[in-house]
């Protein structure tokens, strides 16, 4: 009987011993299992961290920036201007005849008081020619019957008719000198003859011009601006005059400013002096004035492409930090005055502001950019 319990009892014990090490080697099996499930986790980790980091780079967008610096900002309106010519006049002669001599051509510089012209004086020459004649006689009779008078010989009426014959043909050669004089055709100006009307042979008189004279060293431009501006424009001002045709800019001053307000465009109109001393432009030559009507000192102005707008109003980006990355940050701006496709901002930017450029149109509110 004891040895019945005894071979039970070691029965007992292989089968424990056997179950035990049958469990050690399920478990072993068992955590092999779970270090390989381990292993592919990491391998799958990698792999999604891989494409994660894959994505964020290719979501960042490369972006310029402007840093923001207060400037002197100006608003200038544009009108259209009108060149004259400060001397510009036609010139007629003071008495009517046939042209005798013409001593100009087109182009030609001539003087103030130049001779430009003669008219045919022939006949009233020979009037003077015999005129000269009877003073001769008049002035002789005058003195001998003075020197008689004086010897109290004669009469005081003979001296006197004398002395009023001699005077009055006297004055009649006078007369007919300035008629001749008058016959000389002379500019009035310094300046370029421009045109020369007629030709020799024709006949002149006062009521038809002769010839063009222009003096381009002085010129005048006038303007219409808008009576919006009135307040605005001052006598003194300086502006900016540009010619297209000549791609030439020069700056001038305003003259005078009109007094009355045009009732047809509800324009007045100002006066510009410039020199023109090479004469390249010319009258009549289309004119841009450039008026400044603003200024604004210490302000900050963008380009007017960077300003975008929606429901809450006119926004651009700048550059903000986030977790040690540079984003994209939308900013709601009020506005200004606008000129050259520049926007004053009054508010929403300030000096040191990195505004993106270039590439906005690619980017939103927190976007990870780069510069």
């Amino acid at each position: 009987m004891k040895y019945l319990i005894t071979i039970i009892l070691v029965a007992l014990v292989i089968v424990s011993c056997q179950n035990q090490k049958d469990d050690v080697e399920v478990k072993r099996n068992q955590l092999q299992k779970y270090k390989q499930q381990v292993h592919n986790l990491n391998e799958k980790i990698k792999a999604l961290e891989s494409e994660i980091k894959g994505s964020e780079e290719a979501k960042v967008v490369n972006v310029k920036v402007t840093n923001l610096q207060p400037i002197t900002f100006e608003h200038f309106v544009e009108v259209n201007g009108e060149v004259e010519a400060e001397n510009n006049v036609d010139v007629s002669p003071e008495a009517s005849g046939i042209i005798k001599e013409i001593y100009v051509t087109e182009g030609q510089w001539v003087n103030s008081g130049a001779l430009m012209a003669k008219l045919n004086t022939d006949v009233l020459q020979r009037s003077i020619e015999e005129i000269e004649i009877q003073l001769s006689l008049a002035t002789t009779n005058y003195k001998r019957l003075k020197t008689l008078w004086e010897q109290n010989i004669g009469s005081e009426m003979q001296l006197l008719q004398a002395k009023n014959n001699k005077e009055s043909l006297e004055k009649k050669i006078e007369s007919l000198q300035s008629q001749i004089a008058m016959a000389k055709i002379k500019s009035p100006i310094s300046g370029i003859v421009d045109d020369v009307y007629q030709e020799k042979g024709n006949i002149a008189s006062p009521q038809v011009p002769f010839a063009k004279v222009v003096n381009l060293k002085q010129l005048k431009i006038y303007g219409n601006v808008s009576e919006s501006y009135l307040t605005k424009v001052h006598t003194g001002d300086k502006v900016i005059v540009s010619f297209p045709a000549i791609d030439r800019k020069m700056e001038a001053t305003i003259r005078q400013i009109g007094n009355t307000i045009d009732p047809n465009n509800r324009t007045f109109r100002i006066r510009l002096n410039i020199n023109n001393p090479d004469r390249l432009i010319k009258p009549n030559l289309i004119a841009v004035i450039r008026i400044r009507d603003y200024k604004a000192e210490n302000a900050i102005v963008v380009p007017s492409l960077l300003i975008k707008q929606n429901f809450k109003g006119n926004y651009t980006y700048i550059i903000d930090k986030e977790n040690g990355k540079s984003v994209a940050k939308r900013v709601y701006v009020t506005t200004g005055v606008t000129d050259n496709n520049m926007t004053e901002i009054t508010k929403g930017l300030q000096p040191g502001d990195k505004i993106i450029s270039e590439g906005f149109n690619q980017i939103a509110d927190g976007s990870i950019v780069q510069y």
